[in-house]
Formats: C-alpha cells, structure tokens, sequence
C-alpha cells in the first residue's frame, strides 16, 4: 500500500506543481517546468501537496536547495538582450 500512496502523491504533485517567475503571481506549470521541478516538489515540499499555491510558496522558500532546472523554472536567467536594429 505505501507504494500505492507514494505513486498517488507523485500523481499529485505533477498535477498540483506551479511555478512562479516572479513571487506572489502563481501559476501552473508546463510540462517541463513540472518535470524540472517535481523531484524538488516531493523531497522538499511533499505535505504541501496538492495546494499549489503553497507549493510555489515552499519552492521559493527553500530556493537555495533547489536543484538547477527548477531553480531556472522558480527564478529564470536574465534573458540576454538582443542589439538595437539601426
């Protein structure tokens, strides 16, 4: 049955994941963001599962412990600038 469980909150936690560029604006996630950022969802923020407002919550309170592909998805690289046409 633990297994069951375990299979049912990863479930929940791909379906339940969002992901924030900024804090305070929520929304869901896309499938790669999802897939970046599920490992961290269920070592990091498992109980908040499947509110998904305090999961983002949690990812950006713990964003020192995030792997790199879900910290890109919760904090994204500057994007580099394209020059001016003239």
């Amino acid at each position: 049955m633990k297994a069951t469980s375990w299979v049912l909150a990863a479930g929940f936690a791909t379906v339940a994941f969002a992901a924030t560029a900024s804090l305070g604006h929520a929304h869901s996630g896309t499938a790669d963001e999802q897939a970046a950022c599920t490992g961290d969802v269920l070592s990091l923020c498992f109980f908040e599962i499947p509110n998904e407002d305090r999961i983002v919550a949690c990812l950006n309170r713990k964003r020192d412990r995030l792997s790199e592909a879900c910290r890109n998805v919760i904090d994204p690289p500057p994007k580099a600038k394209k020059p001016a046409k003239r």
